[in-house]
């Protein structure tokens, strides 16, 4: 029997473990829209029984993840946080402790600080681009490593295949929050992680129509005990948000691809100008950490950082005057989005806690749309002319 044809990135993402509705052949698989489902006799069910369990949209989404994962299956939730916190709950009891990346979301910073504390699980935040700094953050109970990559919003990498080799050295699971990059751009289960986690709502939907996360691992045994206890807390998709986000999902490499160069384009002319201080993306050569970047990831992403050279309250109404780049608290959609993290993602954090980390309350985080890079260009343009004068501060 001859072997499954290997499928390009664009064929895949439309065509890969995908699965057809037999009663009318409809090209898109149906909005399953129920809570319950019919018992052919008593105790005997086509596979599903109450849709906190599973569900055949949900199941086609996942099926369709784990064809871009390259896993047996992929395992999808209410919102990434929702997959977050069921992989926590699932492998960890009190006691136990969890190494993380410094530079992480900061939902993830207050499910660990403001949820789990309270169940006595321990947690260090960690620089874990500093590979000794891992090594000597594990502890006889440390269970889970888990990386985010890059790092939202200073784009700090971390180095997965080093980190899995020292995770697996210890007897931890490497988890890898995946979001920026997807599976097309950065493969973290064939770098050498146990789990890549994604929020969907972000580059996998596509279009801010969708909150939504998933999970996907090569073992079966901890898939099975994730979809457990997905079950019991119930922070399984939503069959409608599913449905749209297999939408989405189906035009992801092509948006990547414009993401990409798009991103590119607006980073190298930001770091030209010297009214802009700084510029934190990984394709520049200006970059630290370009070789890993280069040595681990396929392409640069749409996602970057930036500091004005201006005063914060001259930043933020640089933010404000902005008419084509949208202030919203997301990422990875059609749509250029611009946000200041000290007062958004990160605002949980003291100034100082922030500071450290790399996140000025300047900062400027931009997820590049796939509007021309010119008109967003412009868009800057205008907004220095608004906060510096007709000149746009021009130096």
């Amino acid at each position: 029997m001859s072997e499954a044809p290997i499928l390009q990135p664009s064929t895949l993402a439309i065509h890969g473990n995908r699965v057809r509705e037999k009663q009318s052949n409809s090209i898109l698989f149906p909005i399953h829209q129920t809570a319950t489902y019919v018992h052919e006799t008593v105790g005997v069910t086509k596979g599903y029984g109450y849709s906190r369990g599973g569900n055949p949209t949900v199941n086609a989404l996942e099926q369709a993840i784990a064809a871009l994962e390259g896993t047996a299956t992929a395992l999808c939730f209410r919102s990434g946080m929702g997959a977050i916190s069921t992989l926590c709950l699932a492998l960890l009891k009190a006691g136990d402790h969890v190494i993380l990346s410094e530079v992480v979301y900061g939902g993830t910073i207050r499910l660990f600080r403001q949820v789990l504390e309270n169940f006595a699980i321990e947690y260090s935040f960690v620089d874990t681009a500093d590979l000794d700094a891992v090594r000597q953050a594990i502890r006889p109970n440390s269970k889970l490593l888990f990386v985010e990559t890059p790092a939202n919003p200073t784009m700090k990498l971390a180095d997965v295949a080093a980190l899995a080799e020292i995770a697996h050295a210890k007897g931890l699971l490497l988890a890898v929050d995946n979001t920026f990059l997807t599976p097309l751009l950065q493969d973290v289960l064939k770098l050498g992680a146990d789990i890549s986690m994604l929020s969907t709502t972000k580059y996998i939907d596509g279009h801010n129509a969708t909150i939504g996360g998933s999970l996907a691992t090569h073992d079966e045994t901890l898939t099975e005990r994730l979809r457990l206890v997905r079950k019991t807390l119930g922070t399984i998709q939503a069959p409608f948000d599913a449905w749209l986000t297999l939408q989405g999902l189906k035009t992801l490499p092509a948006r990547l691809e414009l993401h990409c160069r798009h991103a590119a384009a607006v980073a190298a002319w930001l770091e030209a100008d010297s009214r802009v201080h700084c510029v934190n993306y990984p394709g520049l050569d200006s970059f630290a950490q370009k070789a890993i970047a280069e040595r681990q990831q396929s392409g640069f992403g749409g996602m970057l950082s930036f500091e004005l050279d201006a005063s914060v309250e001259e930043s933020l109404r640089f933010i404000d005057a902005l008419k084509l780049c949208t202030c919203a608290e997301s990422l990875g959609s059609v749509e250029t989005l611009v946000t200041n993290p000290a007062t958004a993602s990160h605002c949980d954090l003291s100034s100082e806690e922030r500071a450290k980390l790399g996140v000025s309350d300047r900062l400027i985080r931009l997820s590049v749309g796939l509007e021309a890079p010119q008109d967003l260009i412009a868009d800057f343009e205008q907004a220095f002319a608004a906060v510096f004068g007709a000149d746009g501060g021009a130096r």
